[in-house]
């Protein structure tokens, strides 16, 4: 696939089958992921792969922010807490995308970022590629101190984001649409186009 086409074509989508994804796929995705840009050739990305029975766990995290939000609003719903475990095996696959900052003096935090999302682009591309379907989730899950733990993160690591991989339910994608990049683009060909 060509990789403007890729760009242009790949979409978000849970519509998500789940059947095993073979290592090798998975591997080929976390790979893409390794070859991103990052500043001073820190690297400073890992990837934690929750599949099967380990996806229990994640579900438990889910459960356990929810309860503790239900617990904010003085309430009690047994439907909506197996609701967020139920968040954790929408794919076969989960693959946390962390942070770990290096803590070198030259380095910036913000840089450190910006590779790790650079990676998460990456894999979104290397699955498309591959005929497999992907969503990222961020948010409060990924932020909350139940992730860190459940992955023993120290306090320098963050999760960046929730990849849920597996293998496509449909064949096509619907279209995407963009704004005109003429839209989003500024031209400063000239000291004067600053003013």
């Amino acid at each position: 696939m060509d990789v403007f086409e890729a760009v242009k074509s790949r979409r978000s989508s849970g519509n998500i089958t789940q059947d095993p994804v073979p290592d090798e796929l998975i591997e080929k995705v976390l790979e893409a992921a390794t070859w991103a840009p990052s500043h001073h050739k820190t690297e400073p990305w890992h990837f934690y792969v929750i599949t099967g029975e380990g996806r229990k766990a994640l579900g438990n995290v889910y459960k356990n922010i929810a309860r503790e939000k239900q617990v904010e609003k003085g309430e009690t719903n047994e439907k909506k807490l197996e609701k967020a475990v139920e968040k954790a095996y929408r794919a076969p696959v989960v693959i946390a995308a962390v942070v770990e900052p290096n803590q070198k003096e030259k380095v910036l935090e913000q840089e450190e970022h910006a590779a790790v999302n650079a990676a998460i682009q990456n894999m979104l591309l290397a699955a498309h590629a591959l005929g497999l379907r992907t969503f990222w989730r961020t948010g409060e899950a990924v932020t909350h101190p139940s992730m860190q733990q459940l992955l023993k993160l120290d306090e320098k690591a963050q999760v960046l984001g929730l990849i849920y991989l597996g293998m496509a339910a449909d064949k096509e994608l619907p279209p995407g649409k963009r704004k005109p990049v003429e839209e989003v683009t500024t031209w400063l060909r000239s000291e004067t186009d600053f003013e």
